[in-house]
């Protein structure tokens, strides 16, 4: 039951593409007035560059002269008229840094954005023309990721990043060389400190590593443990799971505290590095200064800042690197797109034409595979001939090649082998988009474009007028239901169609092909989606207009079929069969057998269709091909708040109070560290530092431990609790496809983890700052209210600065968005409906749909450029303007009121430095936001009350159960697919201890009524009743644990043996004498005896060590060692060959004894001896009683037995 579905997602996500673009080709889209631009912008980013450097000149002659001022005492200088020309310097450096830093980025940023443009339009107009085989292997979901955030990508490493990297690069080669220039002793000395920086930074890249390796075994746990979910629930594992998951995470845990610890080693070892570089400079500068008189101090003050900027601007220009990096990874799949030729290219103008087109169609031993399944041949030497003005209808199983061969007509695809011809002339021949104007096509599910009716029916011809929609319309009669709606042909149809009923939506289909006046239609299953009456109206339609067409209709109506003029039909990629009604049913073929099957369900219906709008689903199918969903799983949350984010942290709040403390005491050693920096131009205070720098040492690394301790321990609970809450939910929500294992595996690895970053880390942080500022501030006063208080006034805008060059980093994604999202409508849109756009030429319509629309985002683009160009040129210029006013006042103070000089720098430096760390920690809110929506996802999860809850102890228990079971007119559909009907008002029951068997094609919803059972689903309409009490009324936990399952693939675990086999009560502790008393009676005892390991041989992932019959056995033992009153068969025999079919059969027949048991099977030799058989087909039973009966009866049963035709 389980298998299918889960399969599939267990490669989980994709590798990284290899890059293949180097840096300087991510420009190739540039013009000559780009790269103008692009070359003036990076003129302006070095100059601007060089400024800070330039900025320590001015500052090393303002030193000089302050401490000259101070040992000539007053007398010779002018101390204010110096000082007004430095602050004239400092505001000429700012307004020349404003210039050139808005210059830098608005250059760059339009630049960008123009080449951005060009990119999208290419990549999109390549999209369009791939063929239908490509988005075959490519899904919709990564091609609109790759539209969006791939494109976005290239942007970040083409745009300000590229200013921003020059820019800090020159900072650091200025620096140095400034060093160089005025005092290479100092210099030298200083850079031989530095390579111990680099190792500490080294080695913490290298534990993030190990920390997501150790998480991968819980992961494992938790894929292996999602992808069989149906298998848990059946067996009441939920609890057994989320304490098998929570122990593996253990190890994840101690990893990321030791990653916390050392990564706060690090820090703290980082600051201590570099105060120890400060106190060797100091400490060989003061002698250079003082005993050798070879510096003065302003140069001694130069040198070691112009070094130390070097070294920060190299850090900071590091993450541009990563930015150009994963622009480059992108643009190698995007590039690689647009340089790919398509095998079948429907814009291009070759091929012929011709000029009178009759409308024969011919196969000539064709053999085809689609290019995603290369291994499954779909055709195989298909022969076959349609002539022009006949119907010729389609029969056969799903997957016997039906729809494949109506969308070679179309040329969607080539032929692997053999050709396909039109009026004689193979198709490959002939103009693609011509070829397509003659075809018109009505699907199973017609796709209809977001717009109004006329404008859909006009897709079908361009240019067509008014009155041809209008009769067009009529002939698919479609003409009253639209007038009678209030907007007549303005009514807009909503996305996909969604407002319109099916039979509304195909009449609109029909009248879109009819408009085309084609002279080929081709129907595929029109009319399967239809009640009814809507369908005996469309039907009507069709059969109007397949006068003088040639039309090829696939259906599984005979209804539909009946009056075809030829019926070919078709088994395993072969047409076996052809010819009329009548002909077919003596050959007692294929057709036979459909036929067989649905006359039976026919009288049925007639005996019950007192409910006419039941929509009637096709006996067989729900569409070979379903479009894919569209994937958007980015839903809108809204951030959690911070203080239920905390409240799961509570318990660890000891590790938090000490890491603040730690923090704290951090964050007011900055200032401090200041004061001490302006006396040294007086005084050498070695011990003083090395003391310093031990004490960052400590609590950075306290720190650093306690957070990452809490944050870790809040991970662990998150993960738990959200695996817990993922097992509770009901079946129904797996099927959702933003919910497949791998989508939910990913969410607890990343989404747990990234909640931390709104609990320890960013209190430690805010701490930090406040501390800081906050003695910075008292020092400021105590030297001086009046210097302190207009710097303050500069305080806002530094901390802003900071922020804003933060935001800078994590870039305007959120706006880009939101100009992108018209764009992304229209190629949302056309990729999820490439097929229908491909049959009806419409690609062109929509490139250049979707290139109007890029023209927003372009222009958004550029006005953000001006903008974001003067804001990161005020935010580099505030730091001058706030010194040229602090230094003019300074000097006024020294002058009238006898300032000591060195309070100036005291003061200036402590709340310059104070406010630069506000800044920083403004730069942590990307991980806090992103933080917080993690968080807000996963409460989401939390919050979700399933359907069916196995947790609650609410619902009835009982005793005595006995296993009687009654469906009483259920009626179901998926959640996932709500438009298909899969059971049908379906009434069957079996009194305790009998044995009930389904029989029936498939789809036609016996294993559902399986599931309805379990209570994985309850039904829509009707009840399910057990032991004469409603399903629903049933406390799920209960139920499930009176029911065993056997299905056709069982799925195990990769444990032991003994494991799996107890896997099947997880109520009780099992000995190992009941494991050995099960797998006896499911013949499994003698087999395990004979491995090695006995019982506990492991199985395997998905149990791949052991042959298909002994994981069946296994799997009987499991059902077994419940003890269940019910045991439930699923196709059980189904997969194995005779030899082990006998033994699991008798397995089984042992199994069975005194329980009440349903039976799945596809073989009669399994259900002959069954209390009850039932028939089922579309969704109900058409004939039930025991196999002496049916075969009395002389009605599908018996069909079925007698002509051995295959049931499925």
């Amino acid at each position: 039951m389980a298998s299918g579905k889960d399969q599939t997602s267990k490669n989980g996500k994709k590798e990284e593409p290899a890059i293949r673009v180097g840096f300087f080709q991510l420009f190739r889209f540039a013009s000559c007035r780009e790269i103008c631009m692009m070359i003036f912008g990076s003129i302006c980013a070095m100059i601007h560059g060089s400024a800070q450097p330039l900025m320590l000149l001015v500052f090393g002659m303002l030193t000089d002269t302050f401490i000259e001022y101070d040992i000539e005492l007053n007398e010779l200088l002018d101390i204010e008229y110096e000082m007004t020309n430095f602050a004239y310097y400092y505001v000429g450096i700012g307004a020349g840094v404003f210039i050139l830093g808005y210059l830098q980025i608005s250059l760059w940023i339009t630049a960008a954005a123009r080449q951005i443009q060009i990119i999208r339009k290419m990549y999109f107009r390549k999209v369009m023309r791939m063929e239908i085989g490509w988005f075959d292997c490519t899904s919709v979901g990564e091609l609109n990721t790759r539209m969006s955030d791939d494109i976005n990508k290239i942007n970040d490493a083409i745009a300000d990043q590229v200013g921003i990297f020059i820019q800090r690069f020159t900072t650091f080669v200025c620096g140095f060389l400034m060093g160089f220039a005025r005092g290479w002793k100092l210099t030298l000395v200083i850079i031989s400190v530095s390579p111990l920086i680099g190792v500490g930074a080294g080695l913490m890249a290298l534990l993030t590593g190990l920390e997501l390796q150790a998480y991968a075994k819980a992961g494992a746990v938790a894929d292996e443990v999602l992808s069989s979910v149906r298998t848990v629930a059946a067996f009441g594992g939920e609890k057994k799971e989320v304490q098998r998951y929570d122990r593996n995470l253990i190890s994840a845990q101690r990893w990321g505290i030791r990653k916390g610890l050392i990564m706060g080693f690090f820090t703290g070892y980082l600051w201590f590095i570099i105060f120890l570089c400060y106190a060797l400079a100091f400490w060989y500068g003061s002698s250079l200064v003082v005993d050798t008189q070879e510096y003065s101090p302003g140069t001694l003050l130069q040198v070691f800042f112009g070094v130390l900027i070097a070294a920060l601007n190299l850090g900071q220009a590091s993450p541009c690197l990563e930015a150009f990096a994963s622009g480059r990874g992108a643009a190698t799949i995007i590039f690689e797109t647009i340089d790919r030729e398509p095998e079948i290219d429907c814009l291009s103008e070759a091929g012929y034409k011709l000029n009178k087109v009759k409308g024969d169609l011919e196969f000539h031993n064709v053999t085809f595979h689609y290019p995603s399944r290369p291994e499954v041949k779909i055709l195989d030497q298909l022969n076959l001939q349609v002539k022009s003005g006949e119907t010729t209808a389609f029969v056969g199983p799903s997957g016997a090649g039906k729809s494949t061969a109506i969308q070679l007509i179309q040329r969607f695809y080539d032929p692997k082998e053999g050709m396909v011809t039109l009026d004689g002339h193979d198709i490959r021949g002939l103009n693609i988009q011509w070829l397509r104007s003659l075809i018109g096509i009505v699907e199973q599910e017609p796709v209809l474009f977001a717009t109004s009716i006329a404008e859909n029916i006009r897709y079908g011809r361009p240019g067509v007028s008014n009155d041809d929609i209008i009769t067009a319309a009529k002939e698919a009669n479609a003409y009253n239901f639209i007038m009678d709606l209030p907007q007549k042909f303005d009514t807009l149809v909503g996305e996909g169609g969604g407002q319109m009923s099916g039979g509304q939506k195909q009449r609109i289909a029909i009248a879109r092909a009819l408009v085309r006046n084609p002279r080929i239609l081709l129907l595929d299953m029109a009319t399967s989606a239809l009640d009814n009456e809507s369908e005996a109206v469309v039907q009507d339609a069709l059969d109007k207009v397949r006068m003088g067409r040639t039309t090829i209709s696939i259906a599984h109506r005979l209804s539909t079929i009946k009056n075809a003029d030829v019926i070919v039909g078709f088994e395993h990629g072969r047409a076996v069969e052809r010819g009329k009604h009548d002909e077919l049913l003596d050959r007692k073929g294929v057709y036979f057998t459909l036929v067989t099957l649905q006359s039976q369900g026919d009288k049925m219906e007639e005996a019950e269709s007192s409910d006419p709008v039941a929509e009637r689903k096709s006996l067989n199918r729900a569409g070979s091909y379903r479009s894919g969903l569209p994937d958007d799983d980015s839903e809108e949350v809204e951030p959690a708040p911070v203080a239920r984010i905390l409240k799961y942290n509570a318990p660890e709040w000891p590790y938090m109070l000490f890491g603040s403390f730690g923090a704290a005491v951090n964050g007011g050693v900055n200032p401090v560290y200041s004061l001490l920096f302006s006396q040294i131009l007086a005084v050498r205070f070695l011990p003083a530092l090395l003391l310093y720098s031990l004490q960052l040492l400590l609590c950075s690394y306290s720190q650093g431990y306690a957070f990452s301790k809490s944050g870790e321990l809040l991970t662990r609970r998150l993960r738990r609790l959200g695996f817990h809450a993922m097992l509770g939910q009901e079946i129904g929500w797996f099927d959702d496809h933003r919910n497949s294992p791998g989508a939910l595996t990913t969410r607890l690895a990343t989404d747990a983890s990234q909640v931390q970053g709104a609990t320890g880390s960013q209190i430690g942080m805010i701490v930090n700052s406040l501390t800081n500022i906050g003695v910075a501030i008292i020092i400021s006063f105590y030297f001086s209210w009046k210097l302190t208080l207009v710097i303050l006034c500069f305080l806002p805008f530094l901390a802003l600065s900071g922020g804003f060059q933060a935001k800078m980093l994590t870039g305007f994604a959120k706006q880009d968005k939101d100009a992108m999202e018209a764009a992304g409508q229209i190629s949302g849109e056309a990729l999820n409906n490439i097929r229908t756009i491909a049959g009806l030429g419409k690609e062109r319509n929509f490139v250049e749909m979707f290139e109007v629309q890029l023209e927003a985002p372009y222009q958004a683009a550029l006005k953000k450029a001006n903008v974001y160009g003067a804001c990161y040129g005020f935010a580099q210029c505030v730091v001058f303007m706030a010194n040229s006013a602090s230094y003019r006042f300074g000097g006024y103070l020294v002058y009238r009121e006898g300032l000591h000089f060195s309070f100036v720098f005291r003061v200036i430096s402590a709340i310059v430095t104070s406010g630069t760390a506000l800044g920083r920690a403004s730069s942590y809110t990307p991980d806090y936001a992103k933080a917080k929506i993690s968080a807000a996802r996963f409460f989401q999860l939390l919050d979700r009350i399933p359907k069916i809850s196995v947790y609650s102890n609410e619902g009835d228990k009982w005793d005595n159960f006995k296993g009687d079971i009654e469906f009483i007119d259920c009626k179901f559909t998926y959640p996932s697919r709500p438009d298909i009907q899969v059971l049908n008002g379906l009434s069957v029951s079996v009194r305790p201890g009998q044995t009930l068997a389904f029989v029936g094609s498939s789809g036609c919803g016996k294993s559902t009524s399986v599931q309805l059972l379990e209570r994985f689903y309850d039904p829509n309409n009707g009840r399910v009743l057990i032991d004469g009490r409603e399903s629903t009324r049933v406390n799920a936990a209960f139920l499930r644990s009176k029911i065993g399952i056997v299905s056709q693939e069982p799925i195990l675990f990769d444990c032991s043996i003994a494991e799996n086999i107890r896997y099947g009560d997880n109520q009780r502790e099992l000995s190992m004498d009941d494991v050995i008393a099960a797998a006896k009676k499911a013949q499994l005892h003698d087999f395990v005896m004979s491995l090695p390991e006995k019982y506990d041989t492991n199985v395997g992932s998905q149990g791949s060590q052991l042959s298909r019959g002994q994981k069946q056995r296994i799997a009987i033992a499991r059902a077994i060692i419940r003890d269940p009153k019910i045991l439930l068969l699923d196709e059980a025999t189904s997969a194995l060959d005779t030899e082990s079919e006998k033994t699991v059969q008798e397995a089984l027949d042992k199994a069975r004894e005194g329980r009440t048991c349903i039976v799945i099977a596809h073989r009669l030799s399994t259900i002959q001896n069954s209390d009850i058989i039932a028939v089922m087909s579309r969704g109900y039973v058409i004939e039930k009683g025991t196999h002496g009966y049916l075969m009395g009866l002389k009605g599908a049963y018996y069909k079925l037995v007698t002509t051995g035709a295959p049931i499925s």
